[in-house]
């Protein structure tokens, strides 16, 4: 009768063990997506504000180095800044998709914990080989 109590309680225990494990590893996702959510927030308030910015500024020297050409050579002013801004919008949109394609790391301490957790509740070939 005690093998069977001692039994409960060494399988209660181990339950109660993996269920702890287990929210550890919940907050631990919920810690991360909450870092992630931040981050992609931020990136997208301060490339917005820069994008704003520095757009205008480089329209208003546009316009500024057009009109002071103007007498000499408009068309080329009016043609050089077209092919800059060109240039830069397509450099902007191959650095996006390269971004984009890179994926991103959200969850990766998360899965690499689970992972560890996985190798040491895994009977090693050592204790099996014996």
């Amino acid at each position: 009768m005690s093998d069977q109590r001692g039994l409960f309680l060494s399988t209660k225990g181990l339950l109660g063990t993996g269920v702890t494990l287990l929210r550890n590893r919940l907050e631990l996702l919920g810690v991360e997506l909450a870092q992630e959510r931040l981050r992609v927030l931020s990136l997208l308030a301060y490339g917005g504000a820069a994008f704003l910015c520095i757009a205008a500024g480089l329209v208003f020297l546009a316009i500024f180095l057009t009109v002071l050409l103007w007498e000499n050579n408009r068309l080329l002013a009016l043609g050089v800044f077209s092919a800059l801004f060109l240039g830069a919008g397509i450099a902007s949109l191959s650095l996006a998709m390269s971004l984009a394609r890179s994926g991103s790391q959200l969850f990766s301490a998360s899965l690499a914990e689970l992972r560890s957790d996985r190798e040491a509740l895994t009977p090693s070939d050592a204790a099996g080989s014996q």
